[in-house]
């Protein structure tokens, strides 16, 4: 047997099921998985339907679930998947012993998670042991964000468990002005007015700025009583705290921190999916920012599953350098940047006749792993990678020289003769059905035209010069992209980027992280502009960027001048997991000699 998470419409009672009345009187039940969810796993079986599983038990909490999906929506349902071979009383036998384990109380519920978290166990592992969904350990675990006061009040029942779900999500100040409105005789919200209330309504008290009110020069409002003061205009107060968040953000980089990881706004601190880790030992500093302006700096924490893997590296005895929450690039941004510099390198090398002997003399000697021979495949992940590559001005200049050394080796008849010079077997185990198929016919039989003999008989009749112009094409359709060999090759030619490439949507779309669109709208846009929207979502972000490539906000001379696209490669922040430039660190020291 295992244990699954399915969705309600894949479920149907089994008709072989022995209780035939009373499965659809379920009332009772719904308040209590409305608040606990459902505890216990119905028991199924793979149905004759596929991807559908009959109900052995639980056709009550089955018909609980239906009816509160009419109002809600409904998690995938924790099931215990039988196999042929399973006894049914066997199975529920286990799960009621399993189920007895687990305590019927939120608060008590919390406690048993949270030693488990604290034991090392993953958030899925706990729903794995109690048959429950990773969702429902989640908001139990959330609890440890509440201050104690309200959780005395909860197990008190003055506070209802959906207001208490709520304040889970909100900061340590918002709950103590909640309770302070629940103890007294002013309204205190709850439900969807509790949410606007922290999340869209609530107002900005001054208490929450980082900056010196003597120097804004917005309106602040005080309430009739004088004990608290409001901003009355949130961007100004928005632009002033986003510039005290950088400042704040670049003291403690300058202190020596590893990273600052600064949330989006309204995102909720999830502590058990963190771990104290001390700056010395590549703890960073994580902002977390409320909607009414609220910022709390979480110092020494990493995620638990960047702290477990360091430690289980530790424990081999290999070091390993903590990286940012999320990387720099992702692989299909390094993807991009891959094929763009590696089309302006190898369009450079048609004029480096000497280095691409060179280049060519070093595979004869040493081998790579393209001298089969064979061209590079010049393999883009996604569509958009690839058309962006076809308006690359290099890559242009590169299909032309090809059609040339075509007509010079005599293969303008061939069916083939759009294709790259250089043939050989292709391995194809990466590829799809099509694209296997254009390899074969590019690549794996001579005997579809190109003899050899007839091709050495051509270049024997060509002069020096014309053969050393067909070697340097061939050993530029070689280089291998995304490799140290481009970089060392841009270097000694002085490569610039901005002669064939031109920052577009497809590169933007492509960088995820938001401190390195943050980064580079500084460099593009300006620090104030990058400073006012450290905060900002990725969305926005890249819309500011894509409006400096469209001319419709202002750029800073050399603007586009990205680290990216030098030679060699350059990042922003120091991190490892930019593939070529992981690779080019390993070898610089033999050019640098």
């Amino acid at each position: 047997m295992e244990l699954k998470h399915i969705n309600l419409d894949q479920l149907t009672p089994d008709k072989h099921n022995v209780r035939k009345h009373g499965g659809k009187a379920c009332d009772d039940l719904i308040p209590s998985i409305r608040s606990l969810g459902i505890i216990q796993p119905l028991l199924v079986r793979p149905s004759d339907e596929k991807g559908r599983y009959d109900i052995v038990a639980g056709q009550r909490r089955y018909h609980a679930l239906n009816k509160i999906a009419e109002t809600d929506d409904v998690d995938p349902v924790p099931c215990i998947v039988m196999k042929h071979t399973d006894d049914a009383s066997a199975i529920e036998a286990s799960l009621a012993e399993n189920i007895a384990r687990l305590p019927m109380d939120e608060i008590d519920q919390y406690k048993a998670f949270a030693a488990l978290v604290g034991q090392g166990h993953t958030v899925e592992e706990i729903g794995t042991i109690f048959g429950v969904t990773e969702r429902l350990v989640k908001q139990r675990l959330a609890i440890a964000n509440l201050i104690g006061p309200i959780l005395t009040a909860y197990r008190k029942g003055d506070i209802n468990a959906d207001t208490v779900r709520i304040l889970t999500m909100a900061s340590k100040q918002q709950q103590k002005d909640w309770l302070a409105l629940h103890k007294s005789d002013d309204y205190a919200p709850s439900g969807r007015h509790l949410k606007a209330w922290l999340f869209g309504g609530a107002d900005i008290p001054t208490r929450n700025a980082l900056f010196d009110l003597e120097g804004y020069r917005g309106t602040i409002t005080t309430d009739l009583f004088g004990d608290t003061s409001y901003f009355d205009d949130a961007q100004a107060f928005w632009e002033r705290q986003n510039q005290s968040i950088a400042e704040a953000r670049q003291t403690y980089l300058d202190a020596g921190w590893n990273a600052v990881v600064i949330q989006d706004i309204g995102d909720i601190w999830c502590s058990w999916e963190m771990s104290k880790r001390a700056k010395s030992k590549g703890g960073k500093v994580y902002v977390q920012i409320a909607h009414d302006g609220e910022v709390t700096f979480h110092e020494g924490y990493i995620t638990s599953d960047e702290a477990r893997r360091l430690d289980k590296k530790a424990e081999s005895g290999t070091k390993d350098k903590p990286t940012n929450h999320t990387p720099e690039l992702t692989k299909a941004a390094q993807n991009y940047l891959a094929l763009h510099r590696h089309a302006a390198v190898r369009a450079d090398l048609l004029t480096h006749q000497g280095l691409a002997l060179r280049i060519a003399v070093a595979q004869i000697i040493a081998g790579s792993d393209l001298w089969d021979v064979k061209p590079d495949p010049q393999k883009a992940s996604k569509p958009e990678i690839k058309e962006s590559l076809a308006t690359n001005t290099a890559e242009l200049l590169f299909q032309t020289e090809r059609q040339t050394v075509i007509d010079l080796l005599g293969l303008t008849d061939e069916p083939e003769s759009d294709e790259d010079i250089t043939s050989c077997e292709e391995d194809d185990d990466d590829l799809s059905q099509d694209e296997t198929e254009t390899v074969v016919q590019r690549y794996s039989h001579w005997e579809m035209g190109r003899n050899p003999d007839a091709i050495l008989a051509k270049l024997i009749a060509l002069d020096d010069d014309t053969v050393t112009r067909v070697l340097t094409f061939v050993v530029a359709e070689c280089l291998p992209c995304g490799t140290s060999w481009v970089e060392a090759a841009g270097m000694a030619m002085k490569t610039d980027m901005s002669a064939c490439w031109t920052p577009d949507q497809t590169f933007l779309d492509l960088v995820r992280d938001k401190n390195t669109l943050n980064l580079l709208i500084e460099q593009v846009a300006g620090k104030d502009t990058a400073d006012a929207h450290v905060t900002s979502t990725g969305k926005v972000q890249r819309q500011i960027l894509t409006n400096c490539i469209k001319g419709e906000r202002e750029t800073k001379e050399g603007a586009w001048d990205l680290p990216y696209m030098r030679f060699p490669m350059k990042d922003y922040t120091d991190q490892f997991g930019i593939d070529a430039i992981d690779a080019w660190i390993k070898v610089r020291h033999h050019y640098e000699a």
